[in-house]
């Protein structure tokens, strides 16, 4: 069974699991949910936790020895398998798929395995490691719950959530105001709603004593910023430049990420110009239903002549950023997102600031 985060608590009440598999990058929702999931197993007398790692010298033969053996000091075990990494190699994928061919067994023999909880959680899953039958076998017997970032547009309901549990009191302004300063960053967010319990209780908060009190944390990453420049928002992806920067993000990164982006633009509106359905492109370029509406956006509003424009400028900065120390990369990058869709007026202004 395949769940979301916010399916979680709901999906815990209804009842026992043998095998929960959390894979993901964004660390609240991780931390939420191994939190939530122990907690739960904890609350049904699962008191021994047993942990694992997959590094390279890991024998897989201990999951299966591990599941058959009785503990020595809990009849009921939590035993937990973080993932180094998704690629599994061949002795990860036959010890799993015996596992999971083992409680299957179990299961339909009656002996339900009601005793152990099995909890495997790693980074994002590739669709090729998500479509190995010994995670479909594992998924099947339990749940899969994906973590992924969550959307700006749904940022202030899960603010006002997470507020409304804390009974924290917050005003849609300094709602507003967290998401700002805290966009891309849920793990800091939440923590700086924890000081904000400790300081203020459930007392009204406003946006000046916020202030005084909260320190700008918000992470981004060249991918979000791709996705603000596709919307059009060339103040926002300056601001995010600016963030990234400050953190000391390679320009390398940025380089490579805009140089892709700008390259597939320019594909697209060529096809466009000849005749190429948006459908049959969105499908070329293996464009997904919730970013289909940023690059109907971008397609739109942006001009061919300015993608070209673009694709000289970011070749320039990729010169730059290998042969001189002289420039900050981060501003032609600013440059770089402006001549997008208003290319006429940055094509008489030279890269060159020094």
């Amino acid at each position: 069974m395949k769940i979301y985060h916010n399916q979680l608590d709901n999906t815990l009440r209804q009842g026992f699991k043998p095998v929960w598999l959390v894979f993901g990058d964004e660390p609240w929702q991780k931390d939420n949910s191994l939190a939530a999931i122990k907690n739960n197993a904890k609350s049904q007398g699962f008191s021994e936790i047993i942990r694992f790692s997959s590094d390279t010298a890991f024998d897989w033969q201990q999951l299966l020895d591990e599941y058959q053996s009785l503990s020595l000091f809990a009849s009921q075990r939590i035993i937990e398998v973080e993932l180094t990494t998704v690629k599994v190699g061949d002795a990860g994928n036959k010890a799993l798929l015996a596992l999971a061919e083992r409680l299957t067994q179990d299961i339909n023999s009656g002996h339900v395995p009601q005793d152990v909880i099995f909890i495997f959680h790693g980074a994002k899953l590739d669709a090729a490691s998500a479509n190995r039958k010994w995670f479909k076998s594992l998924t099947q017997l339990g749940c899969y719950l994906p973590l992924y970032d969550i959307e700006l547009k749904l940022m202030p309901q899960w603010l006002n959530n997470q507020a409304r549990q804390l009974k924290l009191n917050i005003s849609p302004e300094l709602n507003a105001l967290l998401i700002e300063l805290f966009e891309g960053n849920l793990l800091a967010l939440a923590q700086e709603l924890d000081k904000l319990v400790l300081l203020f209780g459930s007392q009204t908060i406003s946006v000046e004593q916020a202030e005084q009190l909260i320190i700008k944390q918000a992470k981004f990453n060249p991918f979000q910023v791709i996705e603000v420049l596709l919307r059009g928002d060339c103040a926002k992806c300056i601001t995010m430049l600016d963030q990234l920067q400050q953190e000391g993000m390679a320009p390398a990164q940025l380089i490579w990420v805009f140089h892709k982006e700008i390259n597939q633009l320019y594909a697209m509106l060529n096809q466009l110009a000849q005749g190429e359905s948006i459908a049959n492109i969105y499908k070329q370029y293996r464009i997904w239903d919730k970013r289909k509406p940023l690059y109907q956006h971008a397609l739109t509003h942006i001009k061919l002549d300015n993608v070209k424009r673009a694709m000289m400028r970011i070749a320039d900065i990729d010169l730059l950023s290998k042969t001189s120390s002289e420039f900050n990369i981060f501003i032609l990058l600013a440059d770089l997102c402006i001549t997008l869709y208003h290319g006429e007026k940055t094509a008489a202004f030279s890269l060159n600031y020094g």
